[in-house]
């Protein structure tokens, strides 16, 4: 049984890349329509979604392949964003989607080749062994896949022989599996140097939007600064400087213009509070972040449920940046979702941060047009970390980020 164990395995691989073969024919036909259709202008909008449909079938090939190797294969690709015409250029130019291209013109046919074999070489087998047991029951006698007719006991042997040669074809297929999965492998790896590449373009982009983040947030802080503690405070100052004045003639009116500057700075205070949780909670000093998410799920208008896996402390920024998501998160599922329902769920794995806002609303959300997403992202995209979004029509929306916190 241990030696008929990788045959299995090798014959399950093989026959599943027949039916991604199968699959990587319509793919091609799909392409070569897009294509077609793009030439008279009227496809291109369809080029982003024909190869994003393309990159799903070549990554469950990847992935395949990979554990079948024991060792997961890297993907490149560029990201598709912007304008659909912009997408178009990307998707078309990005060099793993070359890559992706020539598996699936390789594959087709290669793939169905091999199904083949895994379902034919043992089956054949098994024929010409039993044929010996049968052939008198066959008129004219059995003919085995030589084109050897057995129709005598004499005859018998020959097909036996057929039996010898597709057993030890058979025995080969865990070899087939193993170079279909390497070529794979072989084909589907970025080039040298792509990854990297990438990586820098990935990290520039990310720094930018930070950049372009931390400006906003600037702006924002000397907005409210502006226009409310600093507002405050000078009318505080332009009100005792009125009551000094009167503080001889009209004490009463004195009196009354100090009361109310002690009021308006009472407001300042209150402003200058706020000032400083928008920058850095002190809940997250008094209670951490399990409490501060806490506080958030209690204050928000739809009924939420929080759990909290053991994360510990963590970086005071990494700690600030998953209390706002947490909150923008709670906020747009407040304003847009129409959900009866939330869920938040921390948790850490691998010094990742791993955070998870999940509504029963009505779905459909969309970061172009301005629900907060955008600035989730951002916010991830700052730690060198990813933020996914999952809102199909009709919900529900699912929110992941994961914010890598190493020291």
């Amino acid at each position: 049984m241990a030696r008929l164990a990788p045959l299995w395995t090798a014959a399950r691989y093989l026959l599943v890349g027949f039916v991604t073969a199968f699959l990587a024919v319509f793919a091609l036909a799909a392409l070569a329509l897009v294509g077609a259709l793009s030439l008279v202008g009227v496809g291109v909008p369809a080029v982003p979604e024909a190869l994003r449909l393309v990159r799903r079938l070549v990554a469950f090939e990847r992935r395949r392949a990979g554990a079948f190797l024991g060792e997961p294969i890297p993907e490149a690709y560029r990201l598709l964003d912007g304008p659909l015409s912009r997408q178009a250029v990307t998707a078309v130019t990005d060099p793993a989607t070359r890559r992706d291209v020539a598996w699936l013109a390789v594959h087709a046919p290669v793939g169905m080749l091999l199904g083949a074999c895994a379902v034919g070489l043992p089956t054949s087998a098994v024929n010409h062994v039993l044929i010996p047991v049968y052939w008198w029951l066959v008129p004219g006698g059995a003919e085995t896949s030589f084109g050897v007719v057995v129709d005598s006991w004499r005859m018998a042997p020959v097909a036996l022989v057929g039996a010898v040669v597709y057993g030890a074809l058979t025995f080969r297929l865990p070899w087939l599996a193993r170079w279909q999965a390497s070529f794979a492998r072989w084909l589907l790896s970025p080039a040298p140097g792509v990854r990297l590449t990438d990586r820098v373009a990935e990290l520039t982009a990310s720094r930018a939007g930070a950049l372009e983040a931390h400006g906003a947030e600037l702006r924002r802080i000397e907005r409210d600064l502006h226009d409310g503690a600093q507002a405050r405070i000078a009318a505080v100052v332009m009100q005792l400087g009125i009551a000094g004045q009167l503080r001889e003639r009209d004490p009463d009116k004195a009196f009354e213009l100090v009361a109310k500057a002690q009021d308006t700075a009472v407001g300042a205070l209150a402003e200058l509070r706020d000032v400083v949780r928008s920058i850095y909670p002190p809940v997250l000093s008094d209670r951490g972040l399990d409490g501060a998410l806490s506080a958030l799920a209690a204050r928000c208008p739809v009924p939420c449920t929080l759990e909290v896996g053991p994360v510990g402390r963590r970086p005071a920024a990494i700690e600030a940046a998953a209390y706002f998501i947490v909150a923008e998160a709670l906020t747009n599922v407040t304003k847009h979702s129409a959900a009866r329902h939330a869920a938040v769920s921390l948790d850490a794995a691998d010094d990742v941060l791993l955070i998870t806002v999940r509504d029963d609303g009505r779905g459909g959300a969309d970061e172009r047009r301005g629900t907060g997403i955008v600035g989730i992202r951002r916010r991830a995209d700052a730690f060198d970390g990813r933020a996914h979004l999952s809102s199909p029509p009709g919900g529900p929306t699912v929110l992941r980020v994961e914010l890598p916190c190493a020291s």
